[in-house]
């Protein structure tokens, strides 16, 4: 059995050896070179890690009911993004689209009705991913959504270690003075959202709900977080999660 993964309370999580050990046990090949490729120590300096802005639109929020139905990547690192390098999938849901989701991500039957399935693209998706680590802004879809979807289809898991631009925003507003003081005054809370969070580092506004445009929104997010609030030598291990 591969060993248990790191626990989300703990500041600094130990990825290296549930990733090596998974690099090793993992059934599927390509599983087993993302790993293999991926094991990054929590002591490497942010600034010498290549990275990857994901996003994903989804039929709902609960991934044992809904399913994926974009997928967008973008990749970068703190001094540049690679805007020319980013991938766009469309796939098909196994359960038909509900007209509330439609409306939210604005991909229509039509789009999806001669899309591939998840699993028929998943070794490119993982070629893309290997040798970059991830970065997302709210990780319960991101990371969530691919391990089941992943599940369903190759019969093991899919978990990996995330940099969550929402928790770092997070992490900043819960240890402030003054966000402890209109806490308790019972003021209105911080939104953590990512066109909020981007308003507060003076980041242009995009169009939201687009896999790819959210990917982009989330990488450049990251930089500012990292230029305002750490440096280039912050170890992965105060970063991840």
């Amino acid at each position: 059995m591969p060993r248990s993964l790191p626990k989300a309370s703990t500041r600094r999580p130990d990825w290296l050896p549930y990733l090596t050990s998974r690099a090793t046990e993992a059934a599927h090949p390509a599983l087993r070179q993302y790993y293999s490729l991926s094991a990054f120590s929590s002591e490497t300096p942010i600034e010498d890690v290549p990275m990857l802005a994901l996003d994903m639109e989804t039929t709902g929020l609960d991934e044992r009911r809904h399913a994926i139905v974009s997928i967008g990547m973008v990749p970068f690192d703190l001094h540049r993004i690679r805007l020319a390098e980013r991938r766009y999938w469309i796939v098909k849901p196994p359960r038909p689209l509900v007209r509330q989701s439609v409306a939210f991500h604005h991909i229509t039957h039509s789009e999806i009705a001669h899309a591939p399935d998840l699993g028929e693209i998943f070794d490119e998706l993982l070629d893309v991913l290997t040798g970059r680590l991830i970065v997302v802004h709210y990780r319960n879809i991101e990371r969530q959504f691919l391990d089941t979807a992943v599940k369903a289809r190759l019969g093991e898991g899919f978990q990996f270690p995330v940099i969550d631009t929402m928790e770092l925003e997070a992490r900043l507003h819960r240890r402030t003075y003054w966000s402890r003081i209109k806490r308790r005054l019972g003021g209105k809370p911080v939104s953590i959202r990512l066109h909020n969070s981007r308003v507060r580092y003076g980041l242009p506004a995009y169009q939201s709900h687009h896999a790819v445009t959210d990917a982009l929104a989330t990488a450049e997010l990251l930089q500012a977080q990292v230029a305002r609030h750490y440096s280039p030598d912050t170890p992965l291990g105060d970063l991840w999660i």
